[in-house]
Order: C-alpha cells, then structure tokens, then sequence
C-alpha cells in the first residue's frame, strides 16, 4: 500500500501503471494483480487503507483534545487537504472519477460516512456540554460536509485565494459561527 502511495503520488493515479507499484513494492506486476486484479481495484484498497490510516491518526489526536472545539479544529485539520496536489486527495479524485461496481460504491460510501459520523460525535459533544449550539446534527453535517469538499476542490484545483489564506481557517470559523450558541460573543 505504501508502494502504491508512493507511485500514485509521484506520477499520479490517472498515469501510474501497475509495474510502477510492483517495482517500488519489490513484487512483480502479476503479483499485484494477482492480489487486485485491476487497477481500479487497487486504488480503491489504497484508498480504504489511506483512509483507515488517516482516521486512526485522527481518533489519537482527538482523543487527547480538551474540548469539543479543539475536537472539530483537528477534524477540519485531518479533512481538508494539506496542500495542492496532497496525495490523499489525488486519490479521491481519481477513484470518484471512476464507474464502480455496487461493491465499490459501498467502499466509497462507508469511507465518507466514516468521516460523517466523526463530525457527528462531535457536534453532539459539544451541543452536551453547551459549547456548541442546538442545530439539527445530520443537517449541519449534511452542510458542513459540502462545505469541506468544495474547500477541498479549490485546495487542490490550487485556487489563488487560498495561497494567501487558509482554507482550514475560513472552515472552522464558518463552522464555529453556525455551532456558537446564542448569547455568546
């Protein structure tokens, strides 16, 4: 998986070839499309693996957060990409773009709805302790969600604005305003 990251990163999804991985994993490419068998099914294995790697280090890093909010900052921190042309987007890209079988797109459906239920738990964290407001939590995530994708876009489109800016704080402040209780400043 991490030959394929790697590759992927280096040459992109659309033009990596199975031998890329194969060389840099030290396997053949019969072996990995023994173990695949296409490409689109292996970009689709690095990208659950990519995401259960990314959610693990999110979930430590929340764990050790104080609060509901530190919580929702470490969250737009782990979604929004890091940079134009982050490997874990590119990834994205490549494999939304594709036509997936019904398996495939239970993948896909689970690895975002992961992601859901994350900005979920935390919402409804912090509307408990009174830090957030009292918001309907599958709208706000519903919203919070498009949000961060189309940040996300733009991020890796490399978008003029946000060379100057950041995206992860224009998202977090557009979330705070909406999660600030009322009555508070």
């Amino acid at each position: 998986m991490r030959a394929a990251i790697t590759a992927i990163a280096e040459k992109g999804a659309a033009a990596v070839r199975m031998s890329d991985i194969a060389a840099r994993a030290g396997m053949s490419t019969g072996h990995i499309l023994y173990h695949f068998g296409k490409k689109d099914r292996l970009l689709l294995e690095v990208l659950a693996w990519s995401e259960a790697d990314l959610g693990a280090r999110f979930q430590r890093a929340a764990d050790e957060a104080a609060t509901p909010a530190e919580k929702l900052a470490l969250f737009v921190r782990f979604y929004l990409p890091r940079h134009q042309g982050d490997e874990r987007y590119a990834l994205w890209t490549q494999v939304l773009a594709q036509r997936h079988d019904d398996a495939g797109r239970r993948l896909l459906t689970e690895l975002s709805e992961v992601w859901e239920e994350r900005l979920e738990a935390i919402l409804v964290e912090g509307r408990a302790l009174g830090e957030f407001a009292d918001v309907d939590p599958p709208e706000f995530v519903i919203r919070a969600v498009a949000m961060l994708n189309g940040l996300s876009g733009d991020v890796m489109f490399g978008r003029p604005r946000w060379q100057h800016a950041s995206a992860n704080a224009f998202a977090l402040a557009a979330l705070a305003r909406e999660l600030r209780p009322t009555g508070r400043a």
